[in-house]
């Protein structure tokens, strides 16, 4: 019995899911691997890898464009999951739902579509401080070119939101606001159905950057009630070069295309050109389409664990590991919310983050270390870079304590 078969009801079990990831069996340095790096990426079950596989071995077609059985074959499984992904964050309609590449051209989207041709001079874009630059970037340069002005609002030393704040900057000049829905340096969980209902009584649309929330937790884009709604495919399990944007159907007509070419056009002539209805509209040119097969399999292997037991068992996990972790001397956490997933940023006195990651990897952990593509909360907590430890639901207590190990042993 494979972990997409498990029977509701059944405890999360992760050395049978752990047989599902093939990498998950590599050494490293001659040890036993232990990767703690899934806020960077995720690995993939055996089902995703065959998933991408079987579509170049049997399907491979370009979508919408042939009558041909391939063609057919693969627009269909295309399509598919674009079905899965609508299902699994609580999308309204599939036609809501846009493939991109990742958060990162989804957040782009909505910039140089939505933001680019409604922001002025005076107006601006509230962030918060925690956001990655994905959701910094992308403001900034729209803001450039037409006069507005990028806000952040400011957090905690405990690394949460201060939401009183956040409102209280939800003046008359902002237009759109900008929010992690869970940090990833931190591992805050932002309050962003909270947020998104002060946002509305104000009229002013709320992009969610969600990359680290789909995979580690039940999202309902319909219950949070925010405007946007951007996810990263390899985070989730799924193939790179893999995402989605989901906007309100109201945003994606009022939008013009952000990239121009074949498939996203109703018609073209020298004249001028009349674009398909949303979401095809903003999906011009040939798709990752293995990849997006990929992740329709990723979604099903993730609703066939159960989002509530990965959510459960990686709480547990994280409470584990932040004992163990208390007990190390000379080591500082970021990020202490009340609301956490199981990331966690540190230091340890007297060691640069890069030499810890390094000296740890020698031990076999896989830790990621930098500034996680978020410059201005480094800036916040007066350091140039952290250690950062992310765990998934195919990691062990068994694992935290070699991390544990490894950390004393690099001390």
């Amino acid at each position: 019995m494979t972990a997409r078969t498990l029977p509701a009801g059944t405890p999360l079990d992760p050395q049978r899911i752990r047989a599902d990831f093939p990498l998950l069996a590599r050494t490293v340095h001659g040890k036993p691997l232990v990767y703690f790096d899934n806020a960077n990426t995720g690995q993939k079950p055996t089902a995703v890898i065959e998933a991408t596989s079987a579509f170049y071995r049997e399907h491979n077609a370009n979508v919408a464009r042939a009558v041909h059985q391939l063609g057919e074959e693969a627009t269909a499984a295309y399509e598919a999951t674009r079905d899965k992904l609508a299902r699994f964050i609580g999308a309204p309609s599939r036609n809501e739902v846009v493939f991109t590449s990742g958060t990162t051209q989804a957040t782009n989207t909505v910039a140089y579509t939505w933001a680019l041709s409604r922001l002025q001079p005076g107006d601006a874009v509230l962030v918060t401080q925690m956001e990655h630059h994905a959701n910094i970037v992308p403001w900034q340069l729209v803001c450039a070119r037409t006069g507005a002005t990028l806000k952040a609002a400011p957090i905690t030393e405990s690394g949460e939101l201060i939401v009183e704040k956040f409102v209280e900057m939800l003046t008359p000049d902002v237009k759109l606001a900008g929010v992690v829905h869970v940090s990833n340096v931190l591992g805050t969980v932002n309050p962003v159905a909270e947020l998104a209902r002060e946002c509305r009584r104000r009229g002013i649309p709320l992009l969610v950057d969600g990359s680290q929330a789909c995979p580690h937790m039940k999202v309902d884009v319909a219950a949070l009630g925010c405007d946007f709604y951007t996810l990263t495919g390899h985070k989730m399990f799924g193939p790179t070069g893999t995402g989605a944007l989901w906007a309100k159907r109201e945003h994606l007509e009022s939008m013009p295309p952000f990239f121009g070419g074949g498939e996203m056009i109703r018609r073209v002539s020298f004249e001028g050109t009349t674009y398909a209805d949303p979401p095809h509209k903003f999906e011009a040119g040939t798709p990752n389409i293995a990849g997006v097969v990929g992740l329709g399999a990723a979604i099903d292997y993730l609703e066939g664990v159960g989002m509530d037991r990965i959510a459960a068992y990686e709480r547990e996990l994280l409470a584990y590991a932040s004992d163990a972790l208390a007990e190390v001397e000379g080591l500082r956490v970021f990020g202490t919310a009340a609301r956490k997933a199981a990331v966690i940023s540190f230091l340890v006195e007297g060691a640069h983050a890069h030499d810890l990651a390094t000296l740890l990897d020698h031990e076999g952990v896989a830790v990621r270390s930098g500034h996680h593509c978020a410059h201005p909360l480094m800036q916040f907590y007066g350091v140039p870079a952290t250690a950062r430890a992310s765990l998934a639901f195919y990691n062990t207590r068994e694992e935290v304590d070699r991390f544990v190990a490894a950390l004393r042993k690099v001390r």
